[in-house]
């Protein structure tokens, strides 16, 4: 999973993924299924998806009781996806039973999805995580403390902004995955999202992965929009 770009396939249905990959004819690619798409198509989407190749990050964010979280984990790891999650603030009893779930769920000789917990969405600002979350401090702590404890927990990772990935290498090492929404090329909108960062910073901060959506799935020319944006990522000397 290392230095990969997730494509976020924000779309509300099967038709319009369809319509998206047509012009990548069969390159296979590292995309992110989200809710939307996922509460309308169900696992039939996965299956499709991953009939044609792609690795795919289910990224439905779990967050219940760990009983059943680790019930949906178990039935969702028989879909083979590369990578699913949690919300971190579940607790860490709770990602324990999501790796649970997983490991019951994976079939003999496969290997289990990496799991990695959401910590502070990167639409939050640290004023909105203060005054309505109730948590004091600054994002940065919040993020930490979170990753702390999916580590412990024995999750692979964390899902974070570029602007928190350095101090979670440095406390949790490299081998623990920071995968980073809210990745904007410098000439572009921000959109809903209040911690972006452009590829260049995410790669010196030491991001595992980015997630990239409008950017690549709105443009006149997905194809080449990809292309650029796997350029401007993996271009980067650190």
């Amino acid at each position: 999973m290392d230095n990969s770009l997730i494509i976020a396939l924000d779309f509300a249905n099967r038709k319009e993924v369809e319509q998206f990959l047509q012009p990548f004819n069969g390159e296979q690619l590292f995309v992110k299924v989200g809710m939307e798409l996922f509460y309308q198509e169900g696992p039939e989407i996965v299956h499709y998806l991953k009939g044609n190749g792609h690795r795919i990050f289910l990224d439905l964010k779990l967050h219940d009781i760990p009983n059943t979280v680790k019930s949906a984990m178990k039935g969702l790891a028989r879909l083979e996806c590369d990578l699913v999650n949690v919300h971190a603030a579940g607790g860490k009893e709770m990602m324990q039973a999501a790796i649970e779930g997983l490991d019951e769920g994976t079939a003999a000789g496969r290997k289990r999805p990496a799991c990695i917990a959401v910590t502070q969405l990167t639409s939050t600002s640290e004023e909105q995580m203060n005054n309505e979350q109730l948590i004091s401090g600054s994002l940065e702590q919040s993020v930490l403390h979170y990753a702390s404890l999916a580590k412990e927990a024995g999750l692979d990772g964390v899902v974070c902004s570029a602007w928190e990935a350095v101090s979670i290498r440095e406390t949790l090492g490299n081998k623990f995955y920071t995968v980073t929404p809210g990745i904007r090329m410098a000439e572009d909108s921000t959109g809903d999202q209040k911690r972006v960062a452009t590829p260049e910073f995410a790669k010196n901060a030491g991001v595992t992965s980015i997630v990239v959506g409008r950017s690549i799935t709105r443009s006149t020319d997905p194809v080449n929009s990809y292309k650029k944006w796997m350029e401007a990522w993996r271009s980067v000397q650190v």
